[in-house]
């Protein structure tokens, strides 16, 4: 059953010993180091992430050179530069008893599209206007009305306004056009408003029970109930008033994955959006929970994360979003994680014995 989400900030940090991990000696180190190693890259060259957050620690960067010595280590190597170089800290609930951590997943959305709008495809994805900083904040309701009309500029046709959406809430995308072209859609700026989730909106008003939640569903909802302006499922998207845009990456290898808050590509079940206010990009991270990640009924998931990316819903100490991987399964998997768990961020060890 999907955990209710914990207030956001309330969590402390407490010391632990690797040891203290269950499934942390079997996992896969190596293949943790290697994304770990990217984010080392980016941090040692001083590369500005694609969206600011907390500076990575002089501490973390001097790992990040060590680490970027290693060529290719194997598992057990991996694993004991993790457990030489920091230290685990488990959040703990402020309140009391229960795990702090609480997860949902994200995947890049692959959908058709047109250069130009077309009788089949009707739903612009938006670049931003060159002013944004200046243009007021409008709403979704007032931008899917006209008012940035001018300023910002269609980029593609999507087929209608629930793809947009969608591609929006996951901040990246792959469009597919008639002639066999994929497109990549990368994270170019928001509007600055408060994100709203329309699946707990649908589950609040009893419009979707909780355990029927999923994308499919959300996506049925929404259409049945009218996407013109002035519907009800129009309405009910324009009440999430964040709005964000895109800009086309046609460079960007098909086989690597969107790209993140931090500029680098994301690696499926390794990434990890965290609140960029809180956590540098870089920074290890143990998740512990038992969530349906593998198949429908829940499994243990046991993996170190390293984050990459974040998002306007992604407030909190202990709040993370796991990236599953691109296309439909991959987002019907991520649907369904709204889990509690426990959240281990790595600490350098020069910073956890100041804790």
């Amino acid at each position: 059953m999907p955990a209710p989400e914990p207030a956001a900030g309330n969590a402390s940090f407490a010391p632990l010993a690797f040891s203290d991990l269950p499934g942390f000696a079997a996992d896969d180190h190596a293949e943790a180091f290697a994304v770990f190693q990217r984010c080392c890259a980016a941090i040692a060259q001083g590369r500005a992430p694609l969206r600011a957050g907390v500076a990575p620690s002089s501490t973390l960067t001097a790992i990040c050179r060590r680490a970027l010595a290693l060529q290719a280590p194997g598992g057990d190597e991996a694993r004991r530069f993790f457990e030489d170089h920091f230290r685990p800290f488990r959040a703990n609930r402020a309140e009391g008893a229960g795990p702090a951590g609480f997860f949902t997943g994200y995947y890049e959305p692959v959908v058709e599209g047109s250069p130009t709008r077309t009788d089949g495809f009707t739903a612009p994805i938006l670049s931003p206007p060159a002013d944004l900083a200046a243009c007021g904040a409008p709403a979704r309701a007032a931008i899917e009305a006209g008012a940035l009309e001018g300023r910002a500029h269609p980029l593609l046709w999507l087929r209608d306004p629930i793809e947009v959406f969608m591609i929006q809430v996951q901040g990246s995308g792959r469009v597919r056009l008639a002639d066999g072209r994929m497109l990549r859609l990368i994270y170019a700026g928001r509007n600055g408003l408060p994100y709203s989730s329309i699946g707990r909106i649908l589950i609040e008003t009893g419009a979707i029970k909780a355990e029927e939640m999923s994308l499919a569903a959300l996506k049925a909802a929404v259409r049945a109930a009218g996407q013109a302006q002035g519907e009800a499922g129009a309405a009910l998207m324009q009440r999430n008033e964040s709005y964000v845009f895109f800009r086309i990456e046609p460079a960007l290898d098909a086989r690597e994955g969107p790209v993140g808050g931090a500029g680098l590509s994301l690696t499926p079940l390794r990434s990890l959006a965290v609140d960029r206010s809180i956590h540098a990009y870089g920074t290890p991270v143990w998740i512990d929970a038992e969530m349906p990640w593998r198949f429908s009924a829940p499994t243990p998931f046991r993996r170190l994360m390293i984050a990459q990316d974040t998002g306007s819903a992604i407030i909190g100490p202990a709040r993370a979003d796991i990236f599953f991987g691109s296309g439909d399964a991959a987002g019907a998997r991520a649907g369904d994680i709204r889990h509690a768990g426990e959240f281990v961020v790595f600490l350098p060890v020069e910073e956890g014995s100041l804790r």
